[in-house]
């Protein structure tokens, strides 16, 4: 710009105000746009029909599961995949089982808020979603919990002798699933989900379940080792969050009580827990 240009131009910023506001008013998608997820109404409802598909060329299973901790501490928020996920030692994990074998029913309790959370992923095929309409007919990545993935065993192995068993991940012999969601005392409730009867995907035409198939996403890759912290890192973060400091320390340095030694050793308990968590917390503690 020449300086008859600025000149001009002077007392007037309407750009400046523009680029203002969205640095005081960001609009920032965390999302990742291979994941679906469904959308509750005004009512705390969620519906959608969705098809879990079937595992990717090269996969050996249509789901992958990971392990992972979320809690907050003094130090801010501890979020991280589990190195258990890939049956390695992990700092928290260990942590936790030596407040749980303490046998103090306080240590109990930091642990029990502290247990490894458990994530499924999977292909599925978006048949209806009326929130979104625009996702119906496309593939995605969908995350989920225990709760969920109950449902896909009980179709699986079927508990009463007159069921018969089905592959919900079948493209020809599997079925539609209705995610009905409720909120239940702040959480989301699956329990009225159902599988629709078995039925062929696309009338089993060939030529559109090839199209599918080519468009599902690798699963192996949420396994791979750049998704997961080294444990000395891992280990850092742990004292970071739990003390407030970086200083790296063993079991003895952090804020809770040292636990004391119980007559009897008590594995911890490793419930999952289906919950959605807040993906600004992870950011606040961002490495």
């Amino acid at each position: 710009m020449s300086f008859a240009d600025l000149k001009k131009k002077s007392g007037s910023f309407e750009k400046l105000q523009t680029e203002l506001e969205k640095v005081n008013n960001p609009v920032t998608s965390f999302a990742d746009d291979r994941f679906w997820k469904p959308e509750l109404d005004k009512s705390g409802n969620g519906y959608a029909i969705v098809r879990f598909l079937p595992q990717p060329g090269g996969e050996d299973l249509p789901w992958c599961k990971i392990w992972s901790h979320a809690f907050n501490g003094p130090g801010g928020w501890y979020i991280e995949n589990s190195l258990t996920t890939l049956q390695k030692k992990d700092p928290v994990s260990e942590y936790n089982t030596e407040l749980w074998n303490s046998g103090v029913e306080a240590n109990k309790e930091i642990a029990r808020k502290q247990k490894r959370i458990l994530k499924y992923y999977s292909n599925i095929l978006v048949v209806n979603d009326p929130k979104h309409p625009e996702y119906e007919g496309k593939v995605f990545l969908f995350r989920y919990g225990k709760k969920i993935f109950d449902k896909l065993s009980e179709v699986m192995t079927p508990a009463f002798d007159d069921e018969i068993p089905m592959n919900p991940f079948d493209f020809w012999k599997g079925a539609n699933f209705k995610l009905k969601i409720r909120k239940v005392d702040g959480y989301w409730n699956y329990d009225k989900s159902e599988f629709e009867a078995a039925s062929e995907l696309y009338d089993g035409e060939d030529t559109k379940l090839e199209e599918l198939y080519g468009n599902l996403h690798g699963l192996k890759q949420f396994l791979e080792a750049d998704n997961f912290k080294s444990y000395d890192d891992l280990k850092t973060k742990l004292n970071r969050v739990l003390t407030g400091s970086s200083v790296v320390g063993t079991v003895e340095t952090f804020s809770s009580p040292k636990p004391k030694q119980a007559e009897t050793e008590i594995k911890v308990e490793e419930e999952d827990k289906d919950e959605t968590l807040s993906y600004f917390a992870k950011l606040a503690d961002e490495d």
